[in-house]
């Protein structure tokens, strides 16, 4: 792609060192990396690399050591945390491997709370989730509970949560990655369907290689940076 696109994500030279007693870890070191939008692209390496790492410096939930994250071409790793927060909550959305639902609230209400949260009227909180969750083929359990929905059925609603204000980075860290093999190759197609039809940017850190052929490409990270797989 032309690196004169404007790029929904841009990690530039990232570092990221932690203490562990007297030692100093460095997990990133100097990675770099842009997503363009309406693209997809599969982030597969070994457990231990950084993978989360990688993925909470650019959704703002920790800071770099050094190096800077751009969304839409603007830099925000730098901001304080109130505007990190705001732009997490309006332009990022995000998947983890487990779904992390409020079990106190249906499914609907699952997907209207981040919209309400934002501002969002609940008139039009509803209607949105409402159309996510039938565009994930859950129509018939908008007012069901987590608790009564099927391992699938959760992570659609998780993602469906992640879409919900309509980001334009998806960030997903193993998201079918604990669900059995049929269900997974189900939620990721309704992923990647959804997401193409949204035309939001997405970076989907996954262990499996038939899923991430899938996508548009594949990174790898490799000695602290980010390097096609």
């Amino acid at each position: 792609m032309s690196e004169a696109r404007m790029t929904a994500l841009r990690l530039e030279n990232l570092t990221r060192r932690f203490k562990s007693g007297e030692e100093t870890l460095e997990i990133l070191s100097g990675a770099s990396f842009s997503l363009y939008p309406g693209e997809i692209v599969a982030l597969v390496a070994p457990s231990g690399t950084g993978k989360s790492t990688l993925l909470h410096l650019a959704g703002l939930l920790e800071a770099p050591t050094e190096g800077t994250v751009y969304i839409g071409e603007k830099p925000v790793s730098g901001l304080s945390d109130t505007v990190r927060t705001a732009v997490r909550r309006d332009q990022i959305g995000f998947v983890y491997q487990f779904h992390h639902l409020l079990g106190e609230f249906t499914a609907c209400e699952n997907v209207m709370l981040p919209q309400l949260v934002a501002g969002v009227s609940a008139k039009a909180a509803k209607v949105r989730a409402e159309d996510l969750l039938g565009r994930f083929g859950l129509s018939h359990r908008l007012n069901s509970l987590p608790g009564r929905l099927s391992g699938g059925e959760q992570q659609r609603t998780a993602i469906a949560r992640a879409l919900a204000n309509r980001p334009k980075l998806l960030l997903a860290d193993e998201p079918t990655g604990n669900l059995d093999i049929a269900t997974s190759d189900h939620v990721f197609d309704e992923l990647l369907r959804v997401v193409r039809e949204e035309g939001v940017a997405a970076l989907i850190a996954t262990h499996n290689k038939e899923l991430a052929a899938r996508m548009d490409r594949t990174v790898t990270l490799r000695d602290g940076k980010l390097v096609p797989f």
